[in-house]
């Protein structure tokens, strides 16, 4: 569920130095992993008490506040420029406001178990768009093979041999809509603000400030007024916020600097299997077989599109 992959990957060393604390890092990669792997159970109970909408609104509420304190204690500013701020607004849409908004809506008909696999589809919808938007990324019959893999593995979870019995349709296309909506900001941050000069902490905490502006533009017009507050939905939505947005992206940020974005993205590959077990523990949501056997199949193709082939001697 990263915001901001491509700028800091534009931005950090293939090869960072070596670090001495590796246990830290190992011990920051999974809060990483549970943070985020959770976060589909707080969506799920948010949107009990409240409307897609308004979970949404305060997920980036609260997860600004994070980054504009860590801001300040930083002294770092907000960056200028209009073009800086126009491609901003689109990265905020793109990666924050549609994804969010779409997970949160789907997940008052779907599971959260499923909606955290459908997460996971996010690397293969990055590969075969970055295939056909970057010319850096050229086809290969490893990642063809990926993708491949990996649509077999969608079609597993949803139990397309069963006529999708028991699915709701529409709740699951928005998942995966909301998961493509991740690498299509991602292409959009590498084509335009890869190399703008500002820090990624800058940059992200302007990301998040104007997607909290565009959900509170839009949520009056959708929405109305709670007429009661929810302690427990409200709850998980402050924890959303602060924890599997705000927090989550400075722990990332950490992770990148030390061990590379490389290591750090593995964290994907992490997310359903926690989503998965968070949602049939806490909440008792069923699982059929094809559920967690599609899921392997999905990050299988997903780490076959990442890798490459080992170049001869």
């Amino acid at each position: 569920m990263s915001t901001v992959t491509a700028a800091r990957t534009a931005a950090t060393p293939a090869n960072p130095a070596p670090t001495r604390r590796a246990l830290d890092w190992r011990i920051r990669f999974g809060a990483l992993s549970l943070i985020w792997g959770f976060s589909f159970l707080l969506i799920k109970v948010g949107t009990d008490g409240y409307a897609p909408f308004q979970v949404t609104l305060g997920r980036l509420f609260f997860g600004t506040l994070v980054l504009v304190a860590a801001m300040a204690v930083k002294r770092e500013r907000l960056p200028r420029g209009a073009r800086t701020w126009g491609h901003l607004a689109v990265a905020a849409f793109l990666l924050n406001a549609l994804p969010f908004s779409l997970f949160a809506f789907a997940e008052e008909t779907i599971p959260s178990t499923l909606a955290g696999i459908c997460n996971a589809t996010s690397p293969l919808w990055g590969m075969a768009l970055s295939l056909v938007a970057l010319s850096e990324d050229r086809p290969t019959r490893r990642r063809v093979a990926g993708l491949g893999i990996g649509f077999l593995g969608v079609l597993t979870v949803l139990g397309v041999w069963q006529g999708f019995h028991g699915l709701d349709v529409t709740g699951t296309v928005m998942a995966l809509l909301a998961s493509l909506s991740y690498p299509v900001g991602w292409i959009h941050l590498r084509r335009t603000l890869a190399h703008t000069g500002n820090s990624h902490l800058s940059m992200t905490g302007a990301q998040l400030l104007i997607a909290t502006v565009q959900l509170a533009v839009v949520t009056p017009l959708f929405t109305s007024w709670p007429s009661h507050f929810a302690v427990v939905p409200l709850l998980s939505i402050v924890t959303l916020g602060a924890l599997g947005t705000g927090l989550a992206v400075l722990i990332q940020y950490g992770l990148v600097a030390e061990v590379g974005p490389t290591t750090a993205q593995m964290v994907t590959y992490f997310i359903p299997v926690i989503a998965t077990a968070a949602g049939v523990a806490v909440l008792g949501e069923s699982l059929s077989w094809s559920t967690p056997v599609g899921a392997v199949i999905v990050l299988a193709g997903a780490a076959l599109t990442r890798s490459r082939a080992r170049a001869k001697a």
